[in-house]
C-alpha cells in the first residue's frame, strides 16, 4: 500500500488498484497523518484542519467516526497478505502505522537527499538518476483535489521547499554534466513558473551567454530587472549584476556554479522540519 499525496490524493492497494475517497475530510485527516508516518497527530490538531478555529461542539465526536469509516477503508484496501491495523489510537490522538516507502512523498523526499549527496561527493550522473527517480513520482502539485487548511498548508510547505531544491539540483547537475544547451529550454520554463527565484533567472541569463546568445541573454536579464522591480521594487543581486556587465563588455561566461550556493546546501529532511510546524 501506498500514500500518494503529489498530485490528487489516492491510496494504491496492495492488489495494484487505487482507492480515491470521496469524503474530503477523511482524506484531509490522512494527509495530514500521511505527511507524518509513525507520529501522534493530537485530535485537537485534527479538529483544526477539518472545522478551523471554529469548529462546531460535537467535532471531535464527528473526527472519531472519520476515523471509524477510514479504518473500514484501509481494511479493505489491503487484498495481499494480513491485515494491518494502519490509523491507530495513540494519546493524545491518531497516527498511520507505516513506513517511508509507503509514502510517496518521503520517497521523492529521499531521492533529492541522495541527489545532493551524489553530486556534493563528485557524481553528477548518480544524482541525475536520483532525480530522474523523483521526477517519476511528481503527479502535480500536492493534493491538488483537496481543501488545504492551517494545519496541511503549513506540512505540506515543506515539501514545496524539497520540489524547489529538487529543480534547483538538475539544473547543477546537468550543468556538470555538459548539457549547457540542452538546459535552455527548460531554464525558460522554470523561470516563467517561478518569476521571483533569482537563480533560475541566472542560471538562463548565464546558459545564454554561453551558448554566444548576448541580445537574448541581456534581454532575459532585463525582464528580471522588470519582475524585481514591479513586484519588490529591488533590483537584481550583485552576482547578477555583474554577469550582465560582464555580457556587456564581452567578457567569459560565468560558471554557472557560482550563481548563488542554494544548490549546494545541504536538503533538509522532513523530519528535521517538524518542531517549526
Amino acid at each position: 500500500m501506498r500514500f500518494n499525496l503529489i498530485g490528487p490524493f489516492q491510496i494504491a492497494t496492495d492488489g495494484g488498484g487505487t482507492i480515491a475517497p470521496k469524503a474530503p475530510k477523511i482524506c484531509q485527516m490522512l494527509a495530514v497523518l500521511a505527511l507524518r508516518p509513525r507520529e501522534t497527530t493530537a485530535t485537537g490538531t485534527l479538529v483544526r484542519e477539518l472545522w478551523g478555529e471554529d469548529a462546531p461542539a460535537g467535532a471531535t465526536r464527528t473526527l472519531q467516526t472519520h476515523v471509524y469509516h477510514a479504518r473500514r477503508m484501509l481494511a479493505d484496501a489491503q487484498v495481499v497478505g494480513p491485515t494491518r491495523q494502519l490509523l491507530v489510537t495513540q494519546a493524545p490522538g491518531y497516527q498511520l502505522d507505516i513506513t517511508d516507502d509507503e509514502v510517496d512523498v518521503r520517497i521523492y523526499e529521499r531521492h533529492v537527499q541522495h541527489a545532493q549527496w551524489q553530486l556534493d561527493h563528485g557524481s553528477p550522473v548518480g544524482a541525475a538518476e536520483h532525480l530522474a527517480r523523483a521526477r517519476t513520482l511528481w503527479r502535480g502539485s500536492l493534493l491538488s483535489n483537496l481543501p488545504a487548511a492551517a494545519v496541511l498548508t503549513g506540512r505540506m510547505a515543506h515539501m514545496e521547499e524539497v520540489r524547489i531544491r529538487a529543480l534547483e539540483l538538475h539544473v547543477e547537475t546537468e550543468n556538470r554534466l555538459g548539457r549547457h544547451r540542452e538546459l535552455l529550454p527548460y531554464l525558460r520554463t522554470l523561470v516563467n513558473d517561478h518569476p521571483l527565484h533569482e537563480w533560475f533567472h541566472g542560471q538562463l541569463i548565464s546558459a545564454l551567454h554561453r551558448a554566444s546568445r548576448r541580445a537574448e541573454a541581456l534581454q532575459a536579464y532585463q525582464n528580471l530587472y522588470n519582475i524585481l522591480k514591479a513586484e519588490l521594487g529591488l533590483a537584481p543581486s550583485e552576482e547578477i549584476q555583474r554577469l550582465q556587465a560582464a555580457i556587456l563588455t564581452a567578457g567569459p561566461a560565468a560558471d554557472p556554479r557560482t550563481l548563488s550556493r542554494r544548490p549546494d546546501t545541504p536538503v533538509t529532511p522532513l523530519w528535521a522540519s517538524r518542531a517549526a510546524s
